[in-house]
């Protein structure tokens, strides 16, 4: 644990709020308190209020960080506005709301941290931590003098897609499908997120650091790459990385444990397409209806609206199946009942399923989820792709979905996670590469922020 005169370096977080990247933003924080620095984390107001309400604590005196400081770790905890109110629909106003953190939001940042640092005269230097997605952390970082780590919670792959993208372009590589990669979903094949994606990737090239949550051995190439252009360093998988108890749901959790305890091993299929995808009622109709040609036991979580289900399914799969509106995805998964999960394929899903050993049956929606897909089917070959043309038919549903659950037929499948599943563990232990790299991280921080400190007293007494 480094110290300069018995100072710490003081890490400024502003947390994201999409559920994907809560887990291991709140873990990153764990991360640096327990390696010596003192943190404060601000989560967006909304974000404080829906983590409370699933949790089922008092809005006023929640603080998601309150077991972590009770274990002797210095970790203050803020909440900042966005300029809406707690119930305004995110999503449904996505390019509203993308709008205000482009011009509103960003003197909100500013600030916090300037009220933070005014007050806090024990840290030996300041440095901001934010999502790369945000497009404001260079210019505040430069106003305040402190260091920039862009944190990214999607693969390195596409951080180095984004990245380039000029240069992709350039070469005939991208656009894949008109001016954007194809999504399914279309509130997201939308102007605000090419400007988002734009933006964000102007700003980090101005980063002092960048933390991707990766794991070194699945991307080792693209990291060393990217760490010619600017300080890289995989840091994953961080959602494995603390036993300290965080909120980090946005809904309140169904827990269907003895259920599942019920059913024989590797017999159920989780079937999850994350927090922002869309179920539309045709893609459900296909799926219900596969899952009943599979006779196959299954856990659905369908968030957003259970209506998009056709008629009668419920009573009809009562016996065979459940449906619920979120849960404890890694929970879910770690139970020995599981045998293959049903995914989106966002980026925390695949680390989780590595984690638990699940094979995977892939259906991207849009952003690194195609991707994402490529990486499960084509590179690492732990899952199957869903459909094999461009729709979903509800006889191959049911194809897919028995040849992941039957032993037989998925042991290539199975034989590849294992050995996925080893190189994770490898990753996390303690001489392992998470730290190595963690570690190597941290030193460079400090060095910056020495350099900086000796910079500042060389011109006041120049001057």
């Amino acid at each position: 644990m480094r110290k300069m005169g018995g100072k710490k370096l003081h890490a400024i977080m502003i947390g994201f709020f999409y559920q994907g990247h809560i887990a291991p933003f709140q873990n990153l924080a764990i991360k640096l308190a327990s390696s010596g620095c003192a943190v404060t984390f601000a989560h967006n107001e909304f974000v404080h209020h829906m983590l409370s309400k699933a949790e089922g604590v008092n809005v006023e005196k929640a603080d998601p960080f309150l077991v972590a400081r009770r274990s002797g770790l210095d970790i203050r905890y803020a909440t900042i506005s966005d300029g809406f109110p707690p119930d305004f629909d995110r999503i449904v106003n996505l390019e509203q709301h993308w709008e205000a953190i482009f011009l509103d939001f960003p003197s909100r940042v500013d600030k916090l941290i300037g009220d933070i640092i005014h007050k806090d005269d024990e840290a030996f230097a300041h440095f901001l931590v934010a999502d790369t997605f945000y497009p404001w952390p260079a210019s505040i970082a430069r106003k305040y003098n402190i260091l920039n780590v862009s944190f990214w919670t999607q693969p390195a792959l596409m951080f180095a897609t984004y990245y380039h993208y000029d240069l992709l372009v350039e070469k005939g590589y991208l656009p894949i499908k008109g001016d954007e990669v194809e999504s399914k979903d279309p509130a997201f094949n939308t102007s605000i997120t090419k400007k988002i994606v734009a933006e964000a990737f102007e700003q980090v090239k101005q980063a002092d650091f960048i933390l991707i949550n990766t794991v070194y051995e699945l991307e080792h190439e693209l990291v060393s790459d990217m760490h010619h252009n600017q300080p890289t360093y995989a840091v994953g998988p961080l959602n494995f990385t603390t036993d300290v108890a965080l909120p980090k749901s946005l809904w309140a959790e169904a827990d269907f444990t003895s259920w599942l305890d019920s059913k024989p091993r590797g017999s159920v299929l989780y079937v999850s397409f994350g927090s922002l995808a869309h179920s539309n009622r045709q893609l459900a109709e296909e799926i219900a209806n596969g899952l009943l040609l599979s006779g196959v036991h299954f856990v659905w979580v369908i968030r957003d609206d259970p209506q998009v289900l056709p008629d009668g399914f419920e009573d009809e799969s009562k016996d065979q199946g459940l449906i619920v509106s979120w849960c404890n995805q890694s929970a879910v998964l770690s139970n020995p009942a599981i045998g293959g999960f049903l995914t989106h394929c966002g980026w925390n899903s695949i680390l989780e399923a590595i984690w638990c050993g699940v094979p995977m049956i892939c259906y991207p929606f849009f952003a690194d989820q195609p991707s994402n897909g490529e990486l499960v089917v084509d590179v690492w070959k732990v899952g199957i792709n869903l459909c094999d043309g461009t729709s979903v038919d509800r006889r191959e549903v049911a194809e897919k979905i028995k040849q992941l659950m039957s032993a037989e037929s998925s042991n290539s499948l199975r034989d590849e996670m294992n050995k996925m599943r080893a190189l994770m563990l490898r990753a996390l232990d303690e001489d392992g590469s998470m730290q190595a790299n963690f570690l190597q991280f941290f030193n460079d921080l400090w060095d910056r922020a020495e350099a900086r400190a000796e910079e500042a007293e060389e011109e006041v007494d120049s001057d």
